[in-house]
Formats: structure tokens, C-alpha cells, sequence
């Protein structure tokens, strides 16, 4: 990895986590639930959606100060979404990033309370904030909520659960996916930029950009369930066999599939060019993205 890019992920995610715990122990809430809450939050990961937007809001040249709420924001999102994409409703499963899913850990409902706590309080922790003007929050709430909502990553795992047992088209596939796992990438890139400066020309391409990274984190999602090491993805491997679900290896072998991924990443790359910021930590992000090992 490149020696700036890594150092920038290590502080960075240092910084979220310290800005999350203290935005969870700050709320007046009942200790199961909060524990619930750190459980997940605590479990790690790579956190690459809040980086993404540090990144973003870095590359033209924004004030982190004003980006780490939004940060937190995105990563609790996501964080919900996991606790709740695990329930036996869901996917039903018992490992996330090599520990028992939350309500393994805890039940069912406390599970379910986690998720809808994380939830609602990523938009408390946007529109609280003091580094923020007006226009930004509303920018940012219009954005995220829209990301995570029935339009985006609650859509996304709609057309998701529906697509077991069935074989996709490529593009229903990358529909899935621009939904479920893109949505909330493309909110942190724009969100980034958006408070960085970026003009509206700009945020359209860092908009492509996003698109593109999304696409490339979910192909090489899958390539690792075939090939990747169960202590390292945190997951059994082969469990999107298991579920039943369309995978680009699946529709396109494990070299189309990699093919696909390094044409993503190609696009993502002329997308930052015409942003103007092709020479920044996004473009690094691009190749941790594309080579991650879990």
C-alpha cells in the first residue's frame, strides 16, 4: 500500500473511532442497547466509506473539521446496515469480521434497537453540528438520507433479497450494487467535496468516480468470497454460494470478473482527471480498493 495512503487510513480511522464512541457515550440511552451499539462499532473494519469522504473533502482542500461529522455519520449507516443485512431475516448470518453478528451476541431485538439507533442518530450527529452551515446540513441530510433510504441501500438490499436463486444479467447485477453498496460510497465521495468546494462540475465527476469505486469494492467483494481466506474476510468463504446470490465470478468466471474490476477502476480514474484531482489520496484509494484482501 502506499506508505501516505496508509498512514492516512490509520489516523483516520483512529479519529472516527474516537468521534463515534464519544458521540454513543454522549447519548442518554439504556446500557444494553449501548452496548449493543459499541459492540458493532467496535468490531472494526475498514471504515473505507468515512475515509473515502476525508479523502474527498482532503482532495479539495476542505477542513477536516467540518467532514468528521459527516464521517461518523456514514459509517453508522453502514454500521446499521450490517447489524441488520445479518439478521435471520435477512442473510442470517452468525460471523461478521470474525465474531459472532450481533444478535448472536446479544437477541434478535436488541439487534434490530442497534440498527435503528445508529440509524437515526447519524442524522443528529449531522444536524447538531456547529462546524456546519445551514446549507451544508441540508445538502448532507437531502444526500444521506436519500443514500441510505428506500432509493438507495434499503432498495438495493430489496432487489438483493429478491435476486436468491435467480441468475442475474450483468446489469441487473451492477444494479444491485449501485444500490446496496454504492449509494452510500457515492454519498461519501460528493459529501466530501461538497464541503471541500468542489463545484458543481466537479461534484458531477466525483459523482462517476463513486460510481465506479463502488462497483470495483463489490466485484472484488466477490472475487474474495471465491479466493479469498476465511481469517482474513472475517466470513466463511463461498457464503454468497451458500445464499444463493449472483456474483460477478458466478455470471462472468473468475478472470471476467477480474477484467470487469480493472476496467471500473480505469474509470474511476479518468473520472478523478476530469474532477481535477487525479494526483490525490482518492486515486490511491482506487488500487487499496482493487487489491484489498479482505
Amino acid at each position: 500500500m502506499n506508505q501516505t495512503l496508509g498512514s492516512f487510513l490509520e489516523e483516520k480511522r483512529s479519529l472516527l473511532n474516537q468521534q463515534m464512541e464519544q458521540q454513543i457515550y454522549s447519548m442518554q440511552i439504556p446500557e444494553t442497547l449501548r452496548n449493543s451499539i459499541m459492540y458493532s462499532i467496535e468490531a472494526g473494519g475498514k471504515r473505507i466509506r468515512p475515509v473515502l469522504l476525508l479523502a474527498a473533502n482532503e482532495a479539495f482542500g476542505g477542513d477536516e473539521n467540518r467532514a468528521i461529522a459527516p464521517a461518523c455519520a456514514v459509517e453508522m449507516i453502514h454500521t446499521y446496515s450490517l447489524i441488520h443485512d445479518d439478521l435471520p431475516a435477512m442473510d442470517d448470518d452468525d460471523v461478521r469480521r470474525g465474531k459472532p453478528t450481533n444478535h448472536v451476541q446479544f437477541d434478535e431485538a436488541t439487534a434490530i434497537l442497534a440498527g435503528d439507533g445508529l440509524l437515526t442518530a447519524a442524522f443528529h450527529v449531522v444536524t447538531s453540528n456547529d462546524h456546519l452551515t445551514d446549507r451544508e446540513k441540508v445538502f448532507l441530510t437531502r444526500e444521506l438520507s436519500k443514500a441510505s433510504g428506500a432509493e438507495g441501500m434499503v432498495a438495493g438490499q430489496m432487489l438483493d433479497m429478491e435476486a436468491e436463486g435467480q441468475t442475474l444479467t450483468l446489469e441487473g447485477l451492477e444494479a444491485i450494487h449501485r444500490h446496496k453498496t454504492g449509494e452510500l460510497i457515492r454519498f461519501s465521495a460528493v459529501a466530501g467535496a461538497f464541503i471541500g468546494g468542489a463545484d458543481s462540475s466537479q461534484l458531477h465527476h466525483i459523482e462517476s468516480y463513486a460510481k465506479y469505486i463502488g462497483l470495483l469494492f463489490q466485484v472484488q467483494d466477490d472475487i474474495l468470497d471465491v479466493v479469498g481466506e476465511e481469517g482474513e474476510i472475517g466470513k466463511p468463504v463461498g457464503s454468497d454460494v451458500t445464499n444463493n446470490k449472483s456474483t460477478y465470478p458466478q455470471l462472468l468466471g473468475l478472470e471476467g470478473a477480474i477484467e470487469h474490476k480493472n476496467q471500473y477502476a480505469e474509470k474511476a480514474r479518468m473520472a478523478l482527471k476530469e474532477a481535477g484531482v487525479e494526483s490525490t489520496l482518492l486515486e490511491d484509494l482506487i488500487d487499496f480498493i482493487s487489491d484489498r484482501k479482505n
